[in-house]
């Protein structure tokens, strides 16, 4: 290699680093500040770090989440602002110090060549005066308890407040007392479920409402009369329960298929006609009138 091309080699690389070291000034910078230099024992200060960026420079800025001889309270206010073309974030960050001395907030960077200054900080006790005068340490001072003396007046007015409030219920009018209606005795579910399929039988409303009244007023009377849980059950679960009734299959069967024509009725999937509603309606009323005479024939 020549001596020029040697001395060429050297330029270059001069002018290589300067460059890079132009760029890392000039694309980022970071400054860090406090409010205070002088702090007593557990007293709070604000450390600000200001990030300024290039708009071609990536985002950066330093995590802080330790500080040797200081502690960080609560978590810090972030601001981010856009202005003449770059970025600035700024970090607002309480601290303390419960340890005394003289301390140095360390250096924050964002590279080896962007980086802040150390801050000195003074942490001490509250100052002390030698020369201010001592106070020595008191004795136990009694305190004399006065007596609460109540006027004799207080005790003779609630006296005769209370005379007044006996002579008034003693002799103010009693009022009249009338007597409670007599409750009505519960109808038996039989004689409710006979009157019930009776009314329904003179109203004779509409399809729909007629085969789920009927529907109804069976199911309400083998909850009463048997306990079964018929009112929140399907017609499919019920009819499972109905098996424990003791009907006869052919009874058993045409009671099945009334419950479920009404339940096609209320969907609307079946017209019926007079004969399916008188049909329906001897049906339950049959298989009612059979559970209770074997109601009554059971044995106590």
């Amino acid at each position: 290699m020549s001596r020029m091309n040697f001395y060429k080699s050297i330029l270059f690389l001069f002018f290589f680093v300067v460059a890079q070291l132009t760029m890392a000034q000039g694309g980022a910078t970071i400054q860090s500040s406090v409010d205070k230099n002088k702090i007593l024992i557990g007293q709070p200060m604000k450390l600000t770090v200001e990030v300024k960026i290039s708009p071609d420079a990536i985002i950066l800025f330093p995590s802080i989440d330790t500080i040797d001889h200081f502690e960080i309270l609560g978590v810090p206010i972030i601001d981010t602002q856009s202005e003449n073309g770059g970025t600035t974030i700024k970090g607002v960050y309480t601290i303390t110090s419960f340890d005394s001395g003289h301390w140095v907030l360390p250096s924050f960077s964002l590279s080896e060549t962007v980086k802040t200054d150390t801050i000195p900080v003074d942490v001490h006790f509250s100052p002390f005066d030698p020369n201010q005068e001592y106070h020595g340490i008191k004795d136990v001072v009694d305190v004399k308890v006065t007596e609460n003396k109540t006027e004799w007046w207080w005790y003779a007015a609630g006296g005769a407040l209370l005379l007044a409030v006996v002579i008034w219920l003693v002799t103010r009018k009693k009022p009249r007392t009338v007597a409670a209606p007599a409750v009505k005795p519960a109808i038996d579910p039989y004689e409710e479920a006979m009157q019930q399929l009776e009314q329904l039988n003179k109203e004779k409303p509409g399809a729909k409402q007629y085969h789920s009244r009927l529907s109804d007023i069976f199911r309400l009377y083998v909850f009463r009369k048997r306990g079964i849980l018929s009112l929140q059950k399907t017609t499919d679960d019920l009819v499972i329960q109905l098996k424990g009734l003791g009907l006869d299959k052919d009874q058993f069967d045409k009671l099945s298929q009334a419950l479920r024509l009404s339940d096609f009725v209320k969907f609307a999937k079946y017209i019926p006609g007079n004969e399916d509603d008188s049909n329906s309606f001897n049906e339950i009323r049959n298989a009612i009138v059979t559970i209770e005479k074997k109601e009554a024939r059971a044995p106590l």
